[in-house]
């Protein structure tokens, strides 16, 4: 029977398509148990501003960089894996077992760029690649290079005889790379590979035991499976996607690492690996709401707030820890002390110079959010996803596009005694684990499907941008708009109508939770209603072509403290511009003053002034702090405080996102207050 709607599923899709609809049309579906969905990938396209100079990057230096490293076998064997299990090569496998989930993550982000600029020397080596990764799967729909190269040399099959092998991992971003390349061409060569791997594992899992079926190591394949659903409608894939997140109820002898120690509906709490945590949040969000679940919804509930709580950082950023213990002595017995890793620690527990803040684990805040958003509508949600783009998303990438970051950390300084696991400069290829940049890529490359959402009441404008948005409602009208502003520098946003609906439409205006006495024109005139801080303003009414509004956020600039159980940063501020958080960089300080002899008074003005980095505009915030005792602190742990009065010193922050684009330097986000 699963077969038979199988296949009923596919003639559908086929049906869809011969007959001029739009292929893209599925993926914006609004799912059962959410309030909004997403517009078509091709209907917004970025025309000036800040993230139109970041797609451009992403396109020309991130996309195109990356993949010449991964088709290189001397610097990567992200494609050369692929080829020599297809028979295509001769050669062993190098890199780690998720290599493919690179490669394919990298891919979608290729695919991205395609949906958009429609080149066509992008299609012609989507193309090729297509043909090396379905001559590599196995004809049952296994696809996983290291154990099909082995298994061209010994004829033995071998799958998931290891779980830290990411076999599912791989899987779920080959579905989601394949999806997106449907929608983006309207091609099923990727889809057709993909869903011989989404059947292996319906398969796999129906027959496979507890102990076997718990190859859930960075659960992408949850997302993945749903996503496989969406696009194809095979109803098997959601069952499968069910089956996912129950099977973890049944694993003995679990990790708080890997999130199985407790059954997920019964979780409260971010623990464990962040990254593993964040996708497995994000694939139960997806699972909701298809499925209306409450079991779910009720779970994430608890562990959102953990997180924004008591776990997140001022940037956006989390999982704090490098290596740590979870749960620890005082709260469990003894002898159930686990270690974690690349993870989430204790309440509070947001170190700084030793943040561990891997890129990929903020980009699944991310999509964790907007799944949140998606299902409930509430702002909240989208004010986490924009303090994570423009702040540790963005980090993690040089402005130029060419260097990586695999951690994020919000101190960097030269006087640290030991070395940590990860470079303190950004880096062309990360040669021990290069996860983050396909990641930071493709993520950078979709970010304009985030700026808007359509709901059965109208138009929610999510993120602010210069762009265009061609779209068509659920009832096929179309939605026609310019949207032109200088945002994240300028809080001044308008928005020009060109064609709109015959009947009433809403217009939804995210008002950010930063932003305070926000004001609104249409028409030249002042709305009906006030603006609330950290809601969605409604606009409802009968627009016409030449309609415009004004939306003014007001961008005052903010010392932020962190609650004082958050030891590393007692007495000590942070600055926030709109949402774009600060911090002060060696470059920008003479030579003999450290960045630790710097203090903040409480009653500084700081002043916005443009200039740029990299041939990229940035908005610096100067002003005048003070400059303690510049004594050295070689071989002193202690020493008493100086009474000496401060100099005053004329300071440059700089947005976080930018740091490290000017040279080898140090760098602090907190402060001391004075």
């Amino acid at each position: 029977m699963r077969r038979i709607l199988a296949f009923l599923s596919f003639i559908l899709l086929l049906v869809r398509f011969l007959n001029g609809q739009d292929h893209a049309l599925v993926n914006t579906m609004k799912s059962p148990y959410a309030q909004l969905s997403g517009v078509d990938m091709d209907n917004v396209k970025w025309t000036n501003g800040f993230w139109a100079e970041r797609f451009a990057i992403c396109r020309d230096s991130m996309v195109t960089g990356m993949l010449g490293k991964y088709m290189d076998p001397d610097i990567s064997h992200g494609y050369r894996n692929f080829e020599i299990a297809a028979g295509l090569k001769e050669g062993e496998h190098h890199g780690p077992p998720f290599h493919d989930g690179d490669f394919y993550k990298l891919f979608e982000g290729l695919a991205m760029v395609y949906a958009v600029t429609k080149d066509p020397e992008i299609d012609r080596i989507m193309d090729e690649i297509i043909t090396t990764i379905f001559k590599a799967q196995r004809e049952d729909g296994y696809i996983h290079t290291p154990v099909i190269i082995e298994e061209r040399k010994t004829g033995k099959k071998s799958e998931f005889e290891n779980r830290l092998n990411f076999e599912t991992y791989n899987m779920g971003h080959l579905m989601t790379a394949a999806c997106v390349h449907y929608h983006a061409t309207g091609k099923t060569t990727l889809l057709d590979v993909a869903k011989k791997a989404t059947d292996f594992l319906y398969d796999f899992y129906q027959e496979a035991s507890p102990e076997l079926a718990r190859n859930a190591i960075c659960p992408s394949h949850y997302m993945g499976v749903v996503e496989m659903y969406r696009t194809t409608r095979d109803p098997g894939y959601l069952e499968l996607a069910r089956n996912l997140i129950d099977i973890r109820s049944l694993v003995e002898n679990g990790t708080d690492h890997n999130q199985d120690r407790i059954p997920f509906r019964k979780q409260t709490k971010a623990v464990g690996h962040a990254v593993r945590a964040n996708y497995l949040y994000a694939g139960a969000a997806d699972l909701y709401a298809e499925t209306g679940d409450d079991s779910l919804f009720n779970a994430l509930d608890l562990i959102w707030h953990d997180l924004v709580e008591k776990k997140l950082y001022v940037t956006g950023g989390c999982g704090a820890l490098y290596d740590g213990i979870s749960p620890d002595g005082t709260t469990y017995d003894q002898s159930s002390i686990q270690q974690v890793h690349q993870a989430y620690g204790r309440d509070y527990q947001l170190p700084n110079i030793t943040a561990h803040n891997e890129s990929c684990a903020n980009i699944g805040n991310i999509f964790w959010n907007w799944r949140m958003f998606l299902i409930t509508g509430e702002a909240k949600y989208m004010d986490i996803v924009e303090l994570t783009m423009y702040n540790s998303l963005l980090a993690g990438v040089s402005l130029d596009g060419k260097r990586y970051f695999y951690t994020n950390p919000l101190c960097v300084s030269d006087d640290l005694t030991y070395q940590l696991r990860w470079s303190k400069e950004r880096e062309e290829y990360i040669s021990y684990c290069n996860c983050c940049p396909p990641n930071t890529i493709r993520t950078i490359s979709e970010i304009h499907n985030y700026a808007y959402s359509l709901s059965d009441e109208g138009l929610w404008v999510n993120l602010y941008g210069g762009n265009t948005l061609s779209a068509r409602l659920s009832d096929d009208s179309p939605l026609v708009l310019t949207q032109t502003t200088g945002y994240p520098w300028d809080g001044n946003i308008s928005i020009l109508f060109e064609e709109v609906p015959e009947q009433e439409l809403s217009v939804f205006l995210r008002i950010p939770g930063w932003c305070e006495k926000a004001g609104i024109m249409i028409n030249d005139r002042p709305a009906s209603l006030i603006p609330a801080s950290g809601e969605y303003a409604e606009l409802r009414r009968k627009w016409k072509k030449g309609d415009h509004i004004e939306l003014n956020l007001p961008m005052k600039i903010k010392l932020i403290e962190a609650n004082p159980l958050v030891e590393e940063t007692r007495n000590q501020v942070a600055v926030k511009r709109g949402p774009v958080v600060y911090c002060l960089e060696s470059v920008d300080i003479p030579q003999e003053v450290k960045i630790f002899d710097i203090s903040i008074p409480a009653n500084i003005q700081l002043e916005p002034v443009s200039d740029t980095i990299a041939s990229s505009q940035v908005m610096f915030l100067e002003g005048e702090a003070l400059s303690f005792n510049h004594q050295s602190w070689s071989n002193r742990l202690y020493r008493e405080i100086s009474y000496e009065k401060p100099d005053s010193l004329h300071i440059r922050l700089v947005p976080y996102y930018a740091w490290g684009n000017r040279g080898h330097s140090e760098m602090t986000v907190w402060l001391p207050l004075r």
